[in-house]
């Protein structure tokens, strides 16, 4: 397992678009995810211990931002191949058991995690209305464990300021987690 950190925010920087099946087969759109006041594009996975260490506070964060106008959408981009535990009916499974409350996407040719520099589980992309990037931050101090339950919510602040202002926050920690797992052909 390669652990990575996230690069600094490039503030503006418009959100590539992207047209990509959910777990039940469904097409899902950059468009479609987009909330009134931004939306969150996280790059998870099911197998990486950096995710599973923030999936509850993930599913709550995600769900109270709803009421900011701000929408969330994940995508996983590793080879299957690679991480049976990241197949898409393994996929199906963790978003019914967690009761995901934003699609979960399938990046087979793993283009989209390219085009966004997705590096690592979980990696976050904040957005304002305009669909430009204000936050490529960590969700919290959680690392392979849980932080804290009165660990500051970073992501939660951050893009409920997004949905505010329109503007992200200056200083961001970077999120860390295991590599993507490209494929090799």
């Amino acid at each position: 397992m390669v652990s990575l950190e996230t690069p600094v925010c490039d503030f503006g920087t418009p959100a590539p678009d992207f047209s990509l099946p959910d777990v039940n087969g469904t097409i899902v759109t950059l468009q479609a995810c987009r909330g009134e006041n931004g939306l969150l594009v996280m790059f998870i996975c099911n197998h990486c211990p950096y995710v599973k260490a923030i999936r509850e506070r993930l599913v709550r964060d995600t769900r109270e931002l709803l009421d900011y106008g701000i929408n969330s959408v994940a995508i996983m981009a590793n080879d299957p191949a690679q991480y049976e535990e990241d197949s898409v009916q393994n996929m199906r499974s963790v978003a019914r058991a967690f009761d995901f409350p934003f699609p979960y996407l399938i990046d087979e040719t793993q283009q989209i995690a390219k085009a966004y520099g997705a590096v690592c589980t979980p990696d976050f992309f904040g957005y304002n209305a305009a669909l430009e990037l204000q936050y490529r931050g960590r969700l919290d101090a959680s690392r392979m464990e849980t932080a804290p339950v009165d660990a500051r919510r970073e992501l939660f602040e951050a893009m409920r300021q997004v949905a505010r202002t329109g503007k992200g926050p200056a200083e961001q920690i970077p999120s860390m987690g295991c590599s993507i797992k490209w494929k090799t052909s």
